[in-house]
This record gives structure tokens, C-alpha cells and sequence, in this order.
């Protein structure tokens, strides 16, 4: 969607807010109205309700909405006062308190359409009759504190959709209904995968299934990563409250961090990995020829979310990343991230992400940041340099770099079209330098400098990612993934015995698998294999025991075929040694 398609959707949505809130009053009289915006896949306005509002009010305001978009009613734009304005809204007091937050020279304007009046700077459709009636509709409502404080009172949310077109709405509810169908929680429960416990909210307990998934793309990451040349390292859970003073996220971050004590000490649970790392590169002196430097960590980090905040395993507390930290020399910066890009790259394919299923966002220097701005011209430069050495092409996210520098994002699309952020490369002049942790090494020059430090991950949090992943292939993973590779079905008990036979064999080859000896029928099996998503159903009787082969049903739904033991171990380990995402 173009930028103009989106800032028009975004007008269409904002009016559609205005209309709904004028058909809360007119059912709900005396009610109170707060705000309305538009956001990214629809409006929601917030409202003092007369009385409480459930599922079952939402069509009547539809239908109250439909009545006032056919009267074709002109939306018009007035300023006024800041006197008027309080004046006309004296019986809406969060109107009220926005008017008088506003600073001294600032335009006030009003938006009228069909005798109902809002507090708004717009803008808006001209008429009503822009607003399609079916291509809206109300989807939820939910308690909202007034300006996100708990402490001021609680308000009664409406969320809606609207779109242009009543196909699009269409769209996107089918994309609702299918998000519902993969839903990691729904599946990570019918695969038994993992569980959350209500009383250990963000933490995650991994089941058998859930773990072997886990395990291999851990291996996945520290194969790949070995390779590229990472040294892999292991730093404490826990560190002390000075560390993460030096570092500068006590002050910036400790709203977030679980805190304990010790011998008249504090210490946290560390958030994030850079300073550990910093920390093993300061333990010896090194050298300008020890430079690049990349050490990675599969590091277990604490993070104290708001227990709202929190979802299935797409936002936990306790999670692993898959972290590394790159000490280089400036000069080093373009190379070296270009590097991690191929690196990244070539890990999202396997997992079935190519080019044109990733974005990239460069995030340039923010309002608030440390350092000079000549250091940052030299960061941003470099950057941009080594994207230009890596072929990529990327979107400019003014002010939303890290405080301590520039950084790259990389962003995927899913099945469904949706987009999750999970790699990212930040260039780091601020950590390594004298006011922080002062790291060091020793130059061509004899002298001594601090190295710049590239924070990089490639899946993010391992939780999220696989998340990601189970909502991605709908729980039917490709056969590289699957904590089971394949099942032995025998045609009836009698073949019990070579179905054992062949799980044996492809035991012995490295295949995941397992034989039903369970006294279920032939079909039953098969469903229940289905329902594991399991890639290969092998079904054995009296013709395959007799010439030692296995019919081979594929998930998908292609036609069976007939294999000798040997030959679909040949084909297993063929698929799994290429990534493939299918079967």
C-alpha cells in the first residue's frame, strides 16, 4: 500500500471514529467522549459510558452508524477560541482537560458532521457519503485507563475495522479468522508444545515437543554462527548493580530489570548481554590484529514486562537471544555488517523468508542520544556505506535510533501478510568508550583506542521467533523442524513387529520418528498423524513387510508413493541437509 493509499485509509478510518461517536450519544445519552483515533488497522474512540456496554451493543451502534452515514452529511471544519471551546464542551470534561493542555498559541479547530460536534484537528472526509457502510465494522470493546493511567479512571474502548471497499473489509476479516486458526497459543497446545503457567506469568514451560523444535534451531544458530567465524560465550545471569550503572542502563532501563540483594549489595538479572561482553573483551589486553572480534552468546535475559504487556510466547519475561556482539575498528564497520547481512540472510531462507518476504528500516539518530554529532555522521555514514556494499535497499526511520547510534532493522512477512521485526545490527561508539566501560585494544600505533561495538541478532528472542514460526507454517513445520519427523503406521497389529523394524532403521539414520503400535484402526492413526502435522506417515502391511519397502503418505496431500527404507532415508536427510520448507 502506497503512502497516499495509507494516509487516505487513515482520513476514512478517523471520520468513521467521529460517526461512530456520535451514534454512542445518541443511543447512550450523556455519555462522555475522550478520543478517537485512527490506528493501524481501523479507529478506536474511548468513552465514559451511562452504563455498560457488551458484544451484543455493538450491532445496534452499526446500525446507528449506517442510519447517520446515509443522510450524506457535509464534514465541516471550524476554529475557534479557546474560550469557545470550553465553553461547548463544558459538559465533557476529558475534552475538557485536552483543551486547556494545549499551549497558548495553539489552533483549535472543531469538526461538526449531522449536528454532532467533536474536538479535532482532522483531517476528515468531506462528506459522509466517502465512508462506505459495509466496509466497517465494530469488533470489541475493553477497558481503557483515561490518558494510560491507572490511577484516572477507567473507560470503555471500542476497537473497529474500516476500510475503503467492503472486499477489503472482507479480507481482512478472513485474515482474522485464519491469525485465529494459527494462533501459536492453539497450536502449542494441540501439539503440545509448551505451557504458561497463570501464576508464573512470562515464563515459559517448554514440553518435549516444544523443547526438540527449540534445541534444533539453537543448534541451527551455533552451527551457522561457528562458521562465520563467532566465538561463543557464556556470561552471568546475574551482575551487579555498578555494571549496569557504568553501562548507563540503571538510569535509562531499571524500570524493567528484577533487582535482588546479596551481602548488603544489589544486583540484577541481566536484561540484555553488551556489557558481559564487553567485560570477557577488557579481560586481556588485545590488539589491533585480534580486530574483528565477534563474540556470541546465547543469552538468557529477564525482562520485567507488565503483565498486560505480555503474549503467549511473542512477549515474555524470560527469554534467550540469539546475541552477538562484533568489536571492530571503524574502518572495519562497512565490511563487517555487510557480512552479518549475508549472514542473515542465508539464515531467514531456510526458515523460509526470502528477499522479498524482508524489509529493511534504517533508524537514524533520535532527539534525545549521546554522543556528538560528528561521531554520528561518522556512524550513519558507515552504515550507509555498508548497505550499499550489501545491495540493500531500506526505508529511512528518522529519529528512531538506539541512543547510543544508528542501527538496521530487519523485518519479516509472514503467511499472512504480516509484518514481525527481528533482526537488527546497531553501531556502537558509546559502551566501548572511556565514560562508559572502556574497552580497549592496542593500535598499529602502539597507542591505545576503543573498539566500536555492533550489537547484532539475527532471530531476536528465540521464544518469539519460534512463535513466529508455529503461526507461519499453521504448527505444520517443514521436515528439518518438526520435533517428528515421520511415523510407522502398520495396516493392522500383525505388522506391529516391522514397524518397529523400520523405525529402527531410520533411527539409526538420524530421522526423527515413531511407530504406532497403539490398537487404533489404520484411519484413526492416520488422523491422529494429521493432527501432529507430521510431515511422513509410512504405511506398513503384508506388501511392504514382504519386500522391505514403506508407503509413504505426505502431509500435503500428494500422491502416495513407494519407497525401499533405504530410499526414503536417502530422501529425508536430502530434504533436511537443504532446508527445504516443503516436503
Amino acid at each position: 500500500m502506497s503512502t497516499e493509499q495509507k494516509e487516505k485509509l487513515a482520513v476514512i478510518r478517523h471520520s468513521t471514529s467521529h460517526v461512530m461517536a456520535e451514534a454512542v450519544l445518541k443511543l447512550f445519552p450523556g455519555s462522555k467522549v475522550a478520543i478517537g483515533p485512527a490506528i493501524d488497522t481501523g479507529f478506536y474512540y474511548d468513552f465514559e459510558l451511562t452504563r455498560p456496554i457488551t458484544q451484543e451493543d455493538l450491532p445496534l451502534i452499526e446500525k446507528e452508524m449506517r442510519r447517520i452515514l446515509a443522510g450524506n452529511h457535509d464534514f465541516s471544519r471550524k476554529e475557534i477560541s479557546r474560550q469557545e471551546a470550553l465553553a461547548l464542551f463544558a459538559d465533557q470534561p476529558y475534552k475538557v482537560e485536552l483543551i486547556n493542555e494545549l499551549p497558548d498559541d495553539a489552533v483549535i479547530s472543531i469538526y461538526t458532521q449531522d449536528g454532532f460536534t467533536d474536538l479535532c484537528r482532522g483531517p476528515h472526509v468531506a462528506n459522509t457519503k466517502e465512508i462506505n457502510a459495509q466496509a466497517f465494522k465494530l469488533m470489541k470493546t475493553a477497558g481503557a485507563y483515561w490518558r494510560g493511567d491507572e490511577k484516572r479512571p477507567m473507560l470503555t474502548r471500542i476497537y473497529a475495522t474500516a476500510w475503503e471497499k467492503p472486499a477489503d473489509l472482507k479480507n481482512y476479516l478472513d485474515m482474522l479468522a485464519e491469525a485465529e486458526r494459527r494462533d501459536h497459543r492453539k497450536i502449542g497446545k494441540e501439539l503440545d508444545l509448551f505451557h504458561i503457567d497463570e501464576d508464573n506469568p512470562g515464563e515459559i514451560f517448554w514440553h518435549p515437543n516444544g523443547w526438540m523444535i527449540y534445541s534444533i534451531i539453537k543448534d541451527y544458530v551455533r552451527d551457522k554462527i561457528r562458521k562465520d567465524g563467532y566465538l561463543e560465550v557464556n556470561t552471568p545471569f546475574v551482575m551487579p548493580r555498578s555494571l549496569w550503572e557504568r553501562s548507563g542502563h540503571w538510569a535509562k532501563y531499571k524500570e524493567y530489570m528484577f533487582i535482588t540483594e546479596s551481602e548488603k549489595r544489589l544486583f540484577a538479572l541481566k536484561p540484555m548481554n553488551c556489557p558481559g561482553h564487553v567485560e570477557i573483551f577488557k579481560n586481556r589486553l588485545r590488539s589491533y590484529k585480534d580486530l574483528p572480534l565477534r563474540i556470541a552468546e546465547f543469552g538468557s535475559c529477564t525482562r520485567n514486562e507488565a503483565s498486560g504487556a505480555l503474549h503467549g510466547i511473542m512477549r515474555v519475561r524470560g527469554f534467550v537471544q540469539d546475541d552477538a556482539h562484533i568489536f571492530c575498528t571503524e574502518e572495519q564497520i562497512p565490511s563487517e555488517v555487510k557480512k552479518f547481512c549475508h549472514l542473515l540472510k542465508d539464515m531467514y531462507k531456510d526458515f523460509g523468508f526470502t528477499d522479498d518476504k524482508i524489509s529493511v528500516k534504517f533508524s537514524t539518530r533520535p532527539e534525545l542520544r549521546v554522543g556528538d554529532d560528528a561521531t554520528w555522521d561518522r556512524a550513519e555514514a558507515a552504515l550507509a556505506d555498508a548497505c550499499v556494499q550489501a545491495g540493500l535497499e531500506y526505508e529511512i526511520q528518522p529519529g528512531e535510533g538506539a541512543f547510543y547510534g544508528p542501527k538496521l532493522e530487519f523485518t519479516l512477512v509472514d503467511a499472512l501478510g504480516r509484518e514481525w521485526q527481528c533482526g537488527t545490527i546497531q553501531v556502537d561508539y558509546q559502551l566501548p568508550s572511556a565514560e562508559r566501560l572502556n574497552a580497549e585494544y592496542v593500535g598499529d600505533d602502539n597507542a591505545k583506542h576503543h573498539p566500536v561495538m555492533l550489537h547484532r541478532a539475527v532471530l531476536g528472542s528465540l521464544e518469539r521467533f519460534m512463535g513466529i514460526l508455529i503461526e507461519n507454517f499453521a504448527g505444520a513445520f517443514p521436515p528439518w523442524l518438526h520435533f517428528q519427523q515421520a511415523v510407522v503406521i502398520p495396516v493392522a497389529p500383525a505388522f506391529n513387529g516391522y514397524a518397529v523394524q523400520v523405525k529402527g532403521l531410520l533411527a539409526d539414520a538420524g530421522i526423527r520418528v515413531a511407530a504406532d503400535e497403539s490398537n487404533d484402526r489404520m484411519n484413526a492413526k492416520i488422523r491422529l498423524a494429521q493432527t501432529q502435522k507430521i510431515p511422513y506417515m509410512l504405511v506398513v502391511g503384508e506388501k511392504e513387510s514382504a519386500e522391505g519397502t514403506v508407503a509413504v503418505r505426505f502431509r500435503d496431500g500428494r500422491p502416495q508413493q513407494i519407497m525401499t527404507v533405504d530410499e526414503f532415508c536417502t530422501y529425508v536427510r536430502q530434504n533436511v541437509a537443504s532446508h527445504s520448507v516443503t516436503l
